[in-house]
């Protein structure tokens, strides 16, 4: 493989690799200043980060607030506390020898509020801030005040080309670099976009040669572009290399760092990634986010499509072909179904599908009491993790609502990423990863269930495999 150059990311002149940064609490302190110390870029996830007491151990996150608008306010102050501790715990273990980004999610709740408080909490100690999900205009502003460098997670150079006229272009000096992120190929939350088709993917060659072109059409020719998502083998990505049409490039793993010593995640989960087979991961709309997302198809996932298929459309009245009553709700009150339809909820009700729960499109989905009851407990526990949760109906405006019905299609995600990325049974949660994800078991690195450091798995990178 040709050799890998060094780069000037965030001031420091290092290899072109970054880790990924995956929350809740996935990347941490640990893996980044590792990453860090091993030559490349470490990233840490300020999604939610643990805390630690005063012997070391994480902080759980119990909300004590009786209604969301307190919880919330407990989210943001983990947060930043967690966000904080994961920053300097990066910079010890890299020992300031490379650069440290925060990761953040735009559409998170209370983000900008995050971003200030852990950018002024540890100063010094962050050099970058990558941030996706969502148009961050205002991350640019954000992160120049403190005088850190921002790097944009976008999945087309149309969407770059919004922010740099909107906000970017003033504050060009902090920018950089611009993560590509293919949203067919790369795990968590993905940015396809409503012209796009889930099921047809484009080569990121032609997509990153078009950002690059956007961004020398704006003096940005030198500024680092990060591919990321569905990148494994630099040996596989050397067309890249002193690529006049690219530009500067660096490579960013998320899925891949998932697996060393370092990284917090459970032992059954990264047995879990050694076992994995193509296909096993899984694009996906049920995220209360409302995004595209990747994740292992696990009884949680299935669970998830198997409600969207129990599916019916209802009338409040008799009106056109919906004809047939069905009562539903705890007074027993008429919906109207077609005939057809209502033969379906029939059958599904005899399998002891007997909830019937509204959704926003004016559909029912037929459910057990006891999966009933989790759905509305889990709705009324709603802390504000998301700017906007179609689950639940949060929003972090005046009225802490969405406008619209709650939907019961989808699942609180807090909840479930708290509670795999602290040792929470795999099958019952929601477990990201990128699509790559099989070649743990077929990559000779991994043979005999080896696991490496994070400085042994940059060493092998570097290799080209």
């Amino acid at each position: 493989m040709k050799p890998l150059k060094n780069l000037n990311v965030s001031g420091f002149d290092v290899l072109p690799l970054v880790e990924g940064g995956k929350g809740v609490s996935i990347s941490n302190g640990d893996s980044a200043g590792a990453f860090a110390a091993a030559g490349g870029v470490g990233t840490f996830s300020c999604v939610n980060a643990d805390s630690f007491d005063d012997d070391g151990r994480p902080i759980p996150q119990v909300y004590h607030g009786k209604t969301r608008r307190k919880r919330f306010e407990e989210l943001v102050s983990y947060a930043i506390e967690g966000g904080i501790a994961q920053a300097r715990r990066a910079f010890e273990v890299s020992g300031g020898k490379g650069p440290i980004h925060m990761n953040v999610l735009w559409e998170a709740g209370g983000t900008e509020r995050i971003l200030h408080g852990v950018l002024e909490g540890a100063r010094g100690l962050v050099h970058g801030v990558t941030c996706g999900a969502g148009m961050p205009y205002r991350v640019a502003e954000i992160a120049a005040h403190y005088q850190v460098y921002y790097y944009p997670i976008i999945s087309s150079a149309r969407a770059f080309r919004a922010l740099w006229k909107r906000a970017y272009h003033r504050y060009q000096d902090w920018l950089g670099g611009v993560v590509y992120e293919d949203p067919w190929l790369a795990g968590g939350h993905n940015g396809l976009s409503n012209v796009e088709d889930p099921t047809i993917p484009q080569r990121p060659y032609e997509r990153v040669r078009d950002l690059r072109q956007l961004m020398q059409e704006n003096g940005l020719g030198e500024t680092p572009i990060l591919m990321a998502g569905g990148v494994w083998y630099l040996r596989d990505w050397q067309d890249w290399f002193d690529n006049e049409e690219l530009g500067p490039i660096a490579f960013q793993f998320g899925t891949r760092t998932i697996l060393t010593q370092e990284s917090p995640v459970s032992g059954a989960w990264k047995k879990r990634l050694l076992s994995l087979k193509e296909g096993d991961v899984y694009l996906n709309r049920f995220s209360p986010t409302g995004f595209y997302s990747s994740a292992v198809h696990n009884p949680f996932l299935r669970e998830l499509a198997d409600r969207s298929e129990r599916q019916v459309p209802y009338a409040r009245i008799s009106v056109d072909d919906k004809t047939e009553d069905l009562p539903v709700g705890a007074r027993g009150r008429p919906v109207y179904l077609t005939g057809p339809d209502k033969a379906k909820a029939q059958a599904w009700i005899a399998q002891g599908f007997t909830e019937a729960l509204k959704t926003p499109d004016s559909t029912l989905v037929f459910v057990t009491p006891e999966k009933s009851n989790r759905i509305h407990t889990d709705q009324q526990e709603c802390m504000g993790c998301l700017s906007a949760c179609r689950f639940s109906n949060w929003a972090q405006n005046e009225e802490g609502n969405t406008g619209k019905m709650a939907d019961p299609r989808s699942f609180c995600i807090q909840k479930t990423l708290q509670d795999i990325s602290h040792g929470g049974e795999l099958d019952a949660n929601l477990m990201f990863a990128g699509h790559n994800a099989y070649k743990f078991a077929t990559d000779p690195f991994y043979e005999n269930g080896f696991i490496p450091t994070v400085k042994q798995l940059v060493e092998r990178l570097v290799t080209g495999d």
